[in-house]
């Protein structure tokens, strides 16, 4: 994005700040909005969830590497408020799975250095470090327009409570609008989503009332570093994954090969009918260790994602738009990178090269994410058998790891350089 973040923001005090519109309000979007405001932008975020997730909404678990973490704490201001709304994922480990026991650890790494987080807490954590007036809640966008002279881009929103239709203007459009992005469409009308073969069933067991129930207690026993490791069991042709999360609650995914479903509307979530969920629980059976199918059994509202990714852009930035996290590079979860790429979207956003710095960064993750979900899912790959934790060789095991995702523990030279002039600054006092 050459210029337009730094240089607008570096414009004298006399001038106005440079307002950016930012098109949803998920992690993404309210990652994006602490950076620009930092880098000296006005910030509206549209976002057509009608409020702030309250209570304990539905949702899951995901992984913050330590480069997400420390750009989340200069954002939130208090280190300690992430710490304390996370725990520690300080092991990753792959472990095979036949007849339904586990039988033995295929790879383990106790360096990881990542932290977990429910999707609800870390977003109440961004959004109320933020100025009250940034979030417009109930705001469906509906299309934009960029100035003829290029200047400005003009956006229109739908208030759903009254059916107002209004116009914001801005000098940036952010799209954090998902990996089916309307805006994303806009420039890039016959890119098609590729399905990746599976599905996931995705649930999170809130035991705090049961915390020494036979369920909970058969867990310990059989997932013994429950607190601090991620665990991925995989079986012949599936793999899934358990984690715990902060106040007690455990986060599984379960990945299930299966033809294209259906998709309707603008989510990748499917609606699930009870019948659905109890054949769930039925194949789990015959698939997966008794204590972790209790753990199934007991969770509310289990949810069903369809599991998307696509070739990696050549362009995430047009004119006076920009696409940052799923909607410029939708990625299967496999690596956790989602939140983390867009977390560093947001923080890169105010550089001059947006573009040239995050695109070389993103497009491997992606494409390292794809071959390790078809890898942990048995499917095919052009250069190996498929993957069957019964046979596999040691050698082959290594491939499963996290820590071999591109960048896993490289910081981009621009964003390093950009904090250590920033760290210079606050020792000076300058």
């Amino acid at each position: 994005m050459r210029g337009k973040g730094a240089k607008m923001a570096r414009e004298s005090e006399k001038q106005p700040k440079p307002k950016a519109i930012i098109v949803g309000g998920s992690i993404a979007g309210v990652s994006c909005a602490h950076a620009l405001t930092l880098a000296g932008w006005n910030v509206v975020v549209l976002e057509k969830t009608c409020a702030p997730p309250t209570g304990s909404p539905t949702g899951a678990g995901l992984g913050l590497d330590p480069l997400a973490q420390r750009l989340i704490e200069s954002w939130v201001g208090d280190p300690d408020s992430l710490r304390k709304a996370t725990v520690p994922l300080t092991i990753d480990q792959n472990q095979a799975i036949d007849g339904k026991k586990i039988r033995g650890t295929l790879t383990r790494d106790e360096n990881l250095n990542f932290r977990a987080a429910h999707w609800a807490d870390l977003h109440g954590l961004l959004y109320n470090a933020l100025a009250g007036d940034t979030f417009f809640w109930g705001h469906l966008f509906l299309s934009f327009s960029i100035s003829d002279d290029k200047t400005c881009v003009k956006v229109k929103s739908k208030v759903l409570e009254t059916g107002e239709i209004i116009e914001t203007v801005g000098d940036l459009l952010v799209a954090a609008d998902g990996c089916l992005s309307a805006i994303r469409e806009h420039f890039l009308p016959d890119l098609q989503l590729r399905y990746s073969g599976y599905c996931a069933w995705r649930g999170v067991l809130d035991f705090s009332e049961n915390e020494n129930s036979e369920t909970i207690q058969g867990m310990r026993r059989a997932y013994p570093d429950l607190g601090k490791c991620l665990y991925f069991d995989l079986g012949s042709g599936t793999h899934s994954g358990i984690y715990e999360l902060l106040n007690k609650r455990i986060n599984w995914l379960w990945y299930v090969n299966q033809p294209q479903p259906e998709m309707k509307g603008k989510s990748v979530t499917m609606k699930v009918s009870s019948d659905m969920i109890e054949k769930m629980h039925q194949e789990a059976e015959m698939a997966w260790a008794p204590e972790l199918v209790r753990v199934m059994k007991e969770t509310k509202e289990p949810f069903l994602n369809a599991i998307y990714d696509c070739d990696p852009l050549e362009q995430i930035f047009w004119d006076n738009v920009v696409l940052i996290g799923d909607a410029a590079h939708p990625t299967t979860p496999h690596g956790l990178r989602s939140t983390n790429m867009s977390v560093l979207d947001a923080a890169v956003l105010a550089l001059e090269e947006f573009q040239s710095t995050r695109l070389p960064v993103t497009s491997k993750q992606v494409l390292h994410a794809r071959r390790l979900g078809r890898l942990k899912q048995g499917l095919i790959l052009p250069d190996r058998e498929p993957f069957d934790p019964k046979t596999v060789s040691p050698e082959d095991c290594e491939e499963l790891q996290q820590k071999n995702m591109p960048f896993f523990a490289d910081i981009p030279l621009l964003l390093d350089s950009r904090n250590h002039t920033q760290h210079d600054h606050e020792e000076t006092g300058a």
